[in-house]
């Protein structure tokens, strides 16, 4: 979502400034009442700005740098030629060096020895922008220690309101889904690799999975499930790694690799808010929960 600023923002079709007088810059705030304002744009989808003047971004970058010089901080460096020796712990997907809330989230995630604590200590964990914007944690439902374990990939608006995953439509087909094949939230565990709602419902960013990354995979150690079921292909990509759409994907079992301990078997499956969009799909996700229910038995 865009919000536009300026006079011809109106005549645009747009929604006219905050103001009686229909002019912006008569509104005076001072930093609380700013810093909820932006809050609450943020919380209505809000993620760009537009004024009425054009900016060349590119330039005033370039600009920028240019007038810093090449040592300053963040400036492009000539490549070094000495080689680079770097441990698997200093670094994050793709090679890069991991974020500073990446490298906490992993102190904090290891040092939890049991579900409880895990979740206070994800309640006070700032290494993660969505938390400023999200109501609250969402952390799990259903019962720890199930067979089965589904995850997918961030709460929605009626989550982050309640606090429990999969309370929503697409939570309301899920629970028709396990009912179908015998099972309901008392007989499985429920979590999303990001735990916090991202603004307008988007999807999260590389940066905040990867923030979030090492408390799911404390949190399915913890919770220990024979059968990992990940729902939509944000989830069976982050955590299986599996390349590819989900179309091309689900219905494939594959093996979750743990920190510690042996692999759990793991099932890629349709998100049920993707069959909500598109029902004709809804066959597919029967056979797979069929597949799954045959796993259990056997």
């Amino acid at each position: 979502m865009i919000l536009c600023l300026g006079a011809g923002a109106k005549h645009r079709g747009r929604a006219e400034p905050l103001s009686s007088t229909n002019d912006s810059r008569h509104l005076r705030l001072g930093p609380t009442d700013a810093t909820e304002a932006l809050r609450w744009w943020v919380r209505a989808g809000v993620d760009a700005t537009l004024d009425e003047t054009p900016h060349d971004r590119f330039a005033e970058s370039s600009g920028a740098e240019q007038r810093l010089g090449p040592n300053a901080p963040g400036s492009a460096r000539e490549p070094s030629t000495a080689p680079e020796t770097a441990s698997p712990a200093r670094l994050s997907g793709g090679g890069k060096p991991p974020e500073a809330g990446e490298i906490a989230a992993r102190a904090l995630a290891e040092a939890a020895t049991d579900l409880e604590t895990l979740r206070s200590v994800m309640a006070d964990f700032d290494g993660c922008a969505l938390k400023r914007t999200a109501t609250q944690l969402v952390f799990a439902d259903g019962v720890p220690g199930s067979r089965v374990m589904f995850v997918g990939e961030a709460p929605g608006g009626d989550e982050d309101r309640i606090g429990r995953p999969f309370v929503g439509r697409a939570g309301q087909l899920l629970d028709r889904m396990l009912g179908a094949v015998g099972l309901d939230r008392r007989s499985v565990y429920i979590a999303n690799v990001v735990p916090w709602r991202p603004p307008g419902n988007r999807t999260p960013t590389l940066q905040e999975t990867q923030a979030c990354l090492p408390f799911i995979r404390r949190q399915i150690d913890l919770a220990d499930p024979e059968i990992l079921v990940c729902l939509g292909g944000s989830a069976v990509q982050t955590l299986l790694g599996v390349p590819g759409g989900i179309t091309r994907v689900r219905g494939s079992w594959s093996d979750y690799k743990r920190d510690r301990g042996p692999p759990i078997r793991a099932l890629a499956m349709f998100h049920p808010a993707y069959l909500l969009r598109q029902p004709a799909q809804k066959r597919l996700a029967w056979a797979d929960m069929r597949a799954l229910a045959a796993a259990l038995k056997t």
